[in-house]
């Protein structure tokens, strides 16, 4: 394909797969030429899958390494497990190729530096593919912001509230490393889908920073009684301890005095949300119940406020994100409603015209490094925890990124 870029698709799982399918094969100007898993049966249907689109085979790898080595590759996804994330993303980084890392929680401070280090040293790009910051309503915040709408934010709020009980306990069947990060480490272990838009929101990294961090975990009870009453064969899991508890709350504080309150939710039942709510001295956002109340437009006196002002459709015509409007003209295409493909694109386009990467590595270690600050906080008792400050300081300079 002319002027498209070559890339290599790490990791071959649910995620990886979807990814393939529905965003990098449909993509005019990416040519998807190495596929890498350790598992064969993924790597066949992920040749077979490219052979559907009339796309060349690509090669196949067992070993990441080997995919690494190919001359003519210009960049690379990777959607592992969440504990390889960083060092693959390393190595492609010394081997010169760019990288589009998928989403999770750090394990340790050490492969973080490395990986910051690693980009300081080769200045290879590298993007975090945090897909829920290009979500119509996040970006459309993220006019608004910029409009003054909100005035001066003072506290934000997320979550990650996604029923995943079927898919954690089934983890040995499906092949899915979440099993064993639940049975071993108690967490804030999926923070970037709400900490991504909020960091965007306060200019993380970008003249403001993360400072420090508690974190509380309830009781580990819901995994349990899932197994019980679906899986019940299970002898190995019925008689688990989970250390993963079911509700874990994480306060953070910033440099310009902002707080924010992400939660993680993932093994009791309940609807999906990511419950993103924003405040400030002049306006409010909820996502839940689809809010925005305005100062001077909105009262707090009228008893029915819920109803009057839950549809923030109407607000659409006048702050809609621009690369909203024309996505919503050209016809919305990819996952996620269309936040996998606008993440990609958006990846591709820094690529191809050499601009700096809009969720760099930078983001991508601060907002990874809350799942190890969190895991240190709760055994510990709930204690602040420093964030590292993984810019050296550069964070006070630095500009926003304006896409």
């Amino acid at each position: 394909m002319k002027n498209s870029i070559k890339m290599g698709v790490i990791g071959l799982g649910a995620r990886g797969t979807m990814i393939l399918k529905d965003v990098l094969l449909p993509m005019e100007d990416v040519e998807v030429i190495a596929v890498c898993d350790v598992y064969e049966d993924r790597i066949n249907d992920a040749i077979a899958m490219t052979k559907e689109h009339n796309h060349n085979l690509p090669l196949g790898f067992a070993d990441y390494r080997e995919l690494l080595k190919i001359q003519d590759l210009e960049a690379v996804y990777i959607a592992t497990s969440w504990q390889t994330h960083f060092e693959i993303a390393a190595a492609a980084l010394e081997a010169g190729v760019p990288v589009a890392c998928d989403v999770g929680g750090a394990f340790s401070l050490n492969e973080i530096w490395k990986l910051v280090r690693t980009y300081e040293n080769t200045k290879t790009p590298c993007m975090f593919m945090e897909n829920c910051c290009y979500g119509r309503d996040e970006m459309m915040l993220m006019n608004m912001r910029k409009k003054g709408v909100f005035g001066e934010i003072v506290h934000c709020a997320g979550g990650y509230h996604h029923d995943l009980r079927n898919e954690v306990s089934f983890g040995r069947e499906n092949r899915h490393y979440r099993l064993d990060n639940y049975l071993h480490r108690n967490c804030e272990n999926y923070p970037t889908h709400e900490i991504g838009p909020i960091a965007r929101l306060l200019d993380i990294n970008r003249g403001n920073a993360m400072v420090s961090l508690t974190s509380t975990s309830s009781k580990s009870a819901g995994l349990h009684q899932y197994i019980l009453e679906h899986k019940a064969e299970d002898q190995a899991l019925r008689n688990a301890y989970f250390a993963q508890g079911d509700v874990v709350t994480t306060v953070i504080r910033c440099a310009n005095g902002e707080t924010i309150t992400i939660t993680l939710d993932t093994t009791l039942p309940g609807a999906y949300s990511r419950g993103l709510i924003v405040k400030g001295t002049k306006a409010m956002f909820m996502e839940d119940n689809r809010s925005l109340f305005i100062d001077g437009v909105h009262t707090e006196f009228e008893w029915k406020w819920h109803e009057q002002y839950q549809n923030i459709e109407q607000y659409r015509k006048e702050y809609e994100h621009p690369l909203w409007n024309s996505f919503l003209n050209d016809g919305v295409k990819g996952g996620h409603g269309g936040m996998d493909w606008l993440v990609f694109q958006d990846f591709i386009d820094a690529l191809k015209n050499k601009k700096s990467m809009p969720i760099d590595v930078y983001d991508m270690a601060s907002w990874s490094v809350i799942s190890l600050l969190s895991e240190q906080s709760i055994a510990l008792g709930s204690q602040p925890v420093a964030f590292p400050d993984f810019t050296d300081g550069k964070w006070i300079t630095r500009k926003p990124v304006d896409r």
